[in-house]
């Protein structure tokens, strides 16, 4: 062959310098793994060696184009990565065995059919990324339902296959211990074992003399000088790790046979390399479990462990405390001349423990006994025709599987030579094996499809290599059904250098069955075995049929030989008893013989189900009394007692009922030109329960210079090939940046820690396509709605029933009689000027700042007195008339409540607007501008720092500022009074109008007239039990509702002292509430959950503090949380749980409930039943009905009743589409009727019918009073309870479930917002807040990130899982943002509309936006 230009000769190579021979190697790795194309190999190595070579050659493209390689390499811009990454690179475990041309060209046909169906999939959005819409191709068909026409197996019942029996050799030894003692003593000199150094050179080699005398000793060490002769440490059948690294075979094997020799029982495991390994706390249980307390290990790896800063070695996570042993000879003792090891006849006694990791991740220790080891040794001895003096070349881990049978005991118990090629070398060689069986002339190679594929993309470096000696290439992942092309793609290659096709022999093994079948080398000139072409769709249905329909969904598969010598194999269904399959059905390989594991140590039970398996027929009645082993192998015996292996169980994804098989996912991903976008290598797919079925998630590793735009591409591509090829939909596709995903020790990806990391949302992929629309198919049905059932009929059906219509009543107002003065007066203006006379020094109000300083306080004649000045202002600045609206702008204090009885004195009609913030008036001013023009307000009083506000320059960027109606400051008021105050004619007349912004966005006015003024104070007063000698502290906005009441109107009725706390204050000082309320000793206090949330997260970890400072709560008998919504339970019991060390009993908190009709209908009050709560079902509660349900029932709701309704308070539970009442079983509109109800909606357009249907409307039946009612616009339910009343009567309780407005209507079903959002904020540490809303008929999450950007992609997955499997819901977007996006109101109440409006906007900058298609 012609020599290539640029190209130096071997001898040359070696010498170049070390660091340009490394930047080689990690060429050629890069080339293996696909990372770069033949083309930029050539030019990257061109340019590396160009320095060394003399430039007079010339380079002969024509040759190098004779040496491309044939499977082209893919093509992606190369980042050179420093060599000291090299170690930590995949090895490309599972990537080229994948590669099959067949494949490609049915996955890009396949992809061709969709290209005909576009449909154009949003792009997932992410922040500071170019974002381009682009239109995919991700049509994907809805899944079929369970086929009626599915194929079904036909055959007869299969008979378990015998292979031939095991032969009868005199000479075969009783123990594999008497093979290495016979070798050891007769043929000492002969090679056992060679170990090749970082560079693949033999560095040295053990002889059979050396391996007996060093394995004695360390015997004799183990039993006699690790402790005192009366105590010592190890006794024969105690079980001892042996921890060896991967490149140091000889020291391993004397480890091996040294224990054996002893009686103890070696566990080989991996050396440990951090504290956290991958699967390294299984690994540590494994230990503890066999009860291991000593570990042996090299001298050199025991310095190379990981140590604590005073040099011993760290505390693996997990692991039980181990004792080290270093077995160097230097350190062994000799035994004396009398000394023999027992060596006595193979039998049932275990000999070693090999570890498995489950597919679950748990680590298994399989028990080997002697006689199965040696008989396994012999039936590999017949099988693959060993012969003494034979060399064999063992490219796997010598610590397991095929490569400790073949490489540590058919070796000795055959005298051959292995020479021991370790994956390092592997790395930095690929084609190191080729040459060692080269220049030994190895009759035998142990190798995976992997090490085929690395030959083949080192080989043109050798070309005199020559594998004509080799009789036997043993692939010892047969088992995998993507190993055909590679074996295939090996011979075609090195067909000329001497392998001959009879030499290639696929085996398949388990760790429980050991080799389940191995290929014979065949006869030369023979004809090779044929191949399976199976239908991917049979299969899913676990029958063989042969592929007929669809060359693109065909799986081939070549045969992995017979069964073993002196072994029987039989296929039972791979689930539930182990029935036998019929010939053309796939089930589980089983296999018996002496020759398997005899149990997983210290696991009875899993033990019994894998290890003692005796068939059944159909009928389910035993065939014979062999037990049979389980191998994990699927597969099937085809013509002439071929064994055919289609999968593992370990990869088997049971969705809807049909099998899949994770390489076979793997090996379609790969066929999607994937090279541009990731590592051939690095890809996991595996399956996650999500709500009743299994779901397919694929993670690969992403390449660091592939564009958003390139990957979603690929992504959409993969699913539809998955789609296509497997008939089956991905629930999830996740790209993690490279490197990221956790690695075994041979270089493949940890499934199952990938899996656990995806469970637990830390695996922070890069980019993530869900598609849970396609995927999941098994939602029940939409509810329809029926029709045609008349509210009547429902009465008769609730009363037929026995259950009793849904009222409930506070104490009756009239019987409650008050001898107090107050009862004269009809109007509050009154009460304060009667006040003001009798009791003027009386202190009602306390202002207090940050400090918890009093800053202003005003008694009853103080406060009646300003409220005269503000009254003659009104008149004489505003020239207002009696029943015009006045704007009241004043932070919380007591100039509010001056001003509000100014206005009262005026006879106009006061208006409080909570100010605009001076550092956000774009968002707030035009609220009060809105409120301002609806109102119409002739005036409005305010602060000269707000007047000053209004008329700011930034004022006039957000709203119009010359059109404000008069404005008056009344900060500097002269001393008049007016001639007479007000009265108004009736108590029906105005009072005061309430303004407020629902959730929903909504602004509403209602009106409040003196009668229900008055009828709320007396309401509250009784509930509490207020008198002027008592007091309360408040905190909580007073602009609206019962926080307007409480802070303005309640203590001038009642006489009682208000302490006023800003919570604004709060945010400077956290302690100032409690710290007020234990100063002043305070009964009760009333609070809003902004307040309690305030408290709770920010003094979570001061108690000790607080306690310090000599906080105590005992004095409070109720501490009330004043809302217009669902009772908040979590914080409630979070706060009391808190704070309960410094005397807060559990039972002071409660909550209240009032609405825009009816500002109050619940408080707890003073005496009363505690409030109660009670578990509903929450599907039920989907559909309007109620269901009590036990504590920790699956889907339950915990609520809590709102306090106790108000005396005078009248409510009853109605079907909001009906007008009719309904049972207490029913979920329904809450309707009240009080006299201190609001008389009406203030709105600029009177809507007469609005007017009608809120607040004055009729029951459409049942009701012979013909009550008139208001509609609070909240469902809730009402139930009686087993407590007593006041009255004496038992206790009905009222549960408020939620905004009728706020509800989304999503399959038929009511959904409450609070509910999913519960359930996401709890499904990840990083989300701080959530909130839920609908857009077109897509479920739109948006979730508060607090953690790092990196977290954002992991909550996508995590957020539709939850809301699918406790709601039964789709999520159609997950928009992440950052923490505070969400907006609030000052009731702590989430803006849900606004929310929505921003969303749709574009205006919330998101982290991330994932479209679920």
């Amino acid at each position: 062959m012609a020599e290539r230009g640029l190209e130096p000769a071997p001898a040359a190579v070696a010498a170049l310098p070390p660091e340009v021979r490394a930047q080689l190697a990690e060429l050629e790795l890069e080339l293996s793994e696909g990372d770069i194309t033949q083309k930029g190999y050539e030019k990257k190595r061109s340019k590396l060696l160009s320095p060394y070579i003399p430039q007079t050659q010339e380079t002969d493209s024509a040759v190098q184009k004779d040496h491309r390689n044939q499977t082209p390499a893919p093509s992606a811009p190369q980042t050179s990565a420093p060599s000291k990454y090299h170690r930590t690179r995949s090895g490309g475990a599972r990537d080229e065995r994948y590669r099959s041309d067949i494949h490609t060209e049915a996955v890009q046909a396949a992809l061709a059919k969709h290209k005909e169906q576009k449909m154009a999939l949003p792009m997932p959005t992410k922040r500071r990324s170019t974002f381009v819409q682009s239109p995919a191709d991700a049509c994907t068909p809805p899944v079929p339902q369970p086929d009626p026409n599915q194929p079904k197996p036909e055959g007869r019942q299969m008979t378990p296959v015998k292979g031939e029996p095991l032969g009868v050799i005199c000479n075969w030894p009783p123990a594999l211990e008497s093979a290495l003692q016979r070798w050891g003593t007769t043929q000492a000199k002969c090679p056992c074992l060679t170990a090749l150094d970082v560079t693949g050179k033999p560095v040295y080699t053990l002889t059979y003399g050396k391996l007996w005398s060093r394995s004695l000793k360390l015997a004799y060490t183990l039993l006699n000088k690790l402790g005192t002769k009366n105590e010592p440490v190890l006794k024969p059948g105690d079980r001892v790790a042996l921890v060896y690294p991967n490149n140091d075979p000889v020291m391993f094997m004397v480890a091996f046979h040294g224990c054996l020799l002893a009686e103890v029982i070696p566990v080989p495991i991996e050396v440990p390399l951090t504290r956290k390994d991958a699967g390294g706390q299984q690994i540590g249980f494994l230990l503890g479990s066999c009860g291991i307390a000593l570990a042996l290990t090299s001298e050199v790896c025991l310095k190379g462990l990981p140590k604590t800063q005073n040099g011993e070695i760290v505390q693996f996570k997990g692991w039980p405390r181990l004792k080290w042993v270093v077995t160097d000879s230097k350190y062994l003792s000799k035994p004396p001349k009398d000394w023999q090891p027992h060596i006595s006849p193979a039998g049932t006694e275990p000999a070693y423990i090999e570890y498995k990791t489950s597919k679950e991740g748990s680590v298994m220790g399989v028990t080997v006994s002697r006689l199965a080891m040696l008989s396994h040794c012999q039936a590999l001895s017949q099988a693959c025709n060993y012969s003494e003096g034979e060399t064999v070349v063992n490219v796997l881990d010598f610590k397991k599987d095929a490569g400790l049978w073949h490489g540590m005991f058919a070796n000795v118990m055959n005298k051959m030579h292995t020479i021991s090629v370790p994956y390092s070398v592997m790395k930095t060689c690929p084609l190191s094996w080729v040459q060692r069986v080269h220049a030994h002339k190895a009759k035998v190679a142990l190798v995976k499809c992997r090490d085929l594929h690395w030959a083949m993309m080192a080989h043109r470096d050798q070309r005199d290599v020559s594998l004509s000696s080799l009789r036997m290439l043993i692939v010892t992942d047969g088992a995998n059904p993507w190993s055909v092309s590679s074996c295939d793609a090996f011979l075609s290659l090195f067909q000329s250098h001497g392998l001959k096709p009879e030499a290639i022999c696929p085996c398949a093994t388990s760790a429980e069955a050991m080799t389940v079948a191995i290929r014979r080398p065949g006869v030369p000139g023979a004809p090779l075995p044929g191949r399976a072409i199976l239908s991917m769709n049979g299969l899913s249905y676990g029958v063989i049929r042969v592929n007929t329909e669809d060359k693109n969904s065909a799986l081939t598969v070549q045969d992995v030989g017979h069964v073993m010598p002196g072994g029987m194999m039989c296929i039972v269904k791979p689930d539930g008893p182990p029935q036998l399959c019929k010939t053309d059905e796939i089930g589980e390989i089983c296999v018996s013989s002496r020759t398997g594991g005899m149990m997983y140590f210290g696991l009875a039970g899993v033990t019994k189900n894998t290890f003692e398996v005796i068939p059944v027929n159909s009928a389910g009645s035993p065939v014979g009394d062999v037990p049979f082993i389980r191998s994990g192998l699927l597969g099937f015996v085809g013509p002439g007692s071929l064994v055919f292996v289609v999968g593992k169980m370990d990869g088997l994804l049971m969705v809807s009922g049909r099998r899949h098989n994770a390489d076979d996912i793997v090996a379609t991903g790969l066929a999607v030109e994937s090279i541009k976008t990731v590592y051939r290598g690095r890809i996991a797919v595996f399956s996650v329960s999500v709500f009743y079925d299994e779901r397919i998630v694929v993670v690969a590793e992403q390449r660091p210079d592939a564009s958003e735009e390139d990957s979603f591409q690929w992504m959409s591509r993969v699913l539809q090939a998955i789609d296509s090829i497997h008939q089956v939909g991905v629930y999830c596709l996740a790209l993690v940046p490279a490197n990221t995903l956790p690695k075994t020790p041979l270089g493949g990806i940890h499934i199952s820690q990938t899996k656990q990391l995806f469970l637990e949302g830390s695996l922070h992929p890069c980019n993530i396509l869900m598609c849970p629309h396609t995927c999941v198919t098994n939602l029940p049905k939409p509810r329809q709605k029926q029709p045609g059932v008349g509210p009547a009929s429902v009465m008769v059906g609730n009363l037929v029933a026995g259950k009793r219509i849904a009222q409930a009543a506070g104490r009756d107002l009239g019987q409650i009689e008050e001898n107090d003065l107050v009862r004269k007066h009809q109007f509050l203006a009154e009460i304060l000027q009667w006040r003001a006379q009798a009791t003027p020094d009386h202190v009602l109000f306390m202002l207090l700042n940050a400090k918890g300083t009093t800053v202003c306080t005003a008694s009853c004649l103080q406060l009646h007195k300003r409220a005269e000045r503000i009254a003659a202002v009104l008149g004489d600045k505003g020239h207002l008339n009696a029943g015009d609206n006045v704007v009241l702008l004043y932070p919380p204090g007591i100039e509010l409540i001056a001003a509000f009885y100014g206005c009262l004195y005026a006879g106009c009609i006061p208006v409080t607007v909570r100010p605009p913030h001076a550092q956000n008036l774009t968002a707030t001013l035009p609220t009060v501008r809105m409120i301002v023009d609806v109102s119409k307000a002739a005036c409005i009083l305010t602060t000269q720092t707000l007047m000053r506000l209004l008329r700011s320059r930034e004022a006039a960027a957000a709203v119009d500022v010359k059109t404000w109606p008069t404005i008056i400051d009344t900060d500097d008021l002269p001393r008049k009074r007016l001639p007479q105050l007000y009265k108004p004619p009736t108590p029906e007349m105005l009072a005061y109008l309430d303004f407020s912004v629902s959730t929903t966005g909504m602004l509403t006015g209602v009106k409040m007239s003196h009668s229900a003024v008055n009828a709320l104070c007396r309401a509250i007063k009784l509930q509490c039990e207020l008198y002027s000698s008592r007091q309360i502290a408040i905190c909580l906005d007073p602009y609206c509702g019962l926080g307007f009441a409480l802070w303005c109107l309640c203590s001038v009725y009642s006489g009682h002292q208000s302490i006023l706390i800003p919570p604004m204050e709060l945010e400077n000082n956290l302690f100032l509430w409690l710290s007020t309320v234990n100063q002043y000793k305070i009964r009760d206090t009333f609070c809003s959950y902004s307040v309690m949330e305030l408290c709770t997260k920010g003094l979570g970890n001061q108690v000790e503090v607080l306690k310090t400072r000599g906080i105590n709560l005992s004095c409070i008998r109720t501490c009330v949380v004043v809302a217009e919504e669902r009772p908040r339970i979590a914080l409630q019991q979070s706060f009391s749980k808190l704070f309960k060390d410094i005397g807060l009993s559990p039972r002071a908190v409660s909550t209240t409930f009032g609405s825009r009709v009816n500002v109050a209908i619940c408080l707890q009050g003073t005496s009363g039943p505690d409030p109660t709560t009670v578990y509903v079902d929450l599907k039920s509660l989907r559909h309007d009905r109620v269901r009590l349900v036990e504590r920790g029932a699956p889907q339950s709701l915990l609520l809590s009743e709102s306090g106790k309704i108000l005396p005078g308070v009248k409510v009853v539970i109605v079907n909001p589409e009906t007008k009719g009442p309904v049972g207490d079983s029913h979920l329904g509109e809450i309707w009240v009727n009080s006299p201190h109800t609001a008389s009406g909606y203030y709105t600029i357009y009177d809507s007469e019918t609005l007017q009608a249907d809120h607040f004055n409307t009729r029951l459409s039946f049942g009701d012979a009073a013909q009550t008139l009612w208001a509609r609070t616009g909240y469902l809730g339910f009402v139930r009686r309870t087993e407590l007593t009343a006041a009255t004496g009567e038992r206790h009905d309780a009222l549960y408020v479930v939620g905004a009728l407005d706020e509800t989304l209507e999503l399959r038929g079903l009511r959904y409450h917002p609070i509910d999913i959002e519960t359930s996401v904020s709890r499904v990840h540490r990083s989300i701080a807040e959530c909130a839920v809303f609908t857009w077109t008929n897509l479920l739109v999450v948006v979730v508060e990130l607090c953690g790092s950007e990196q977290e954002a992609l992991d909550l996508v997955p995590l957020v539709t899982n939850v809301v699918l499997e406790e709601h039964y819901l789709i999520v159609g977007v997950v928009v992440v943002v950052d923490p505070g996006v969400i907006p609030i109101n000052s009731r702590g109440e989430k803006q849900r509309m606004h929310l929505r409006d921003s969303f749709l906007a574009d205006q919330l900058d998101p982290i991330y936006v994932a479209y679920n298609m």
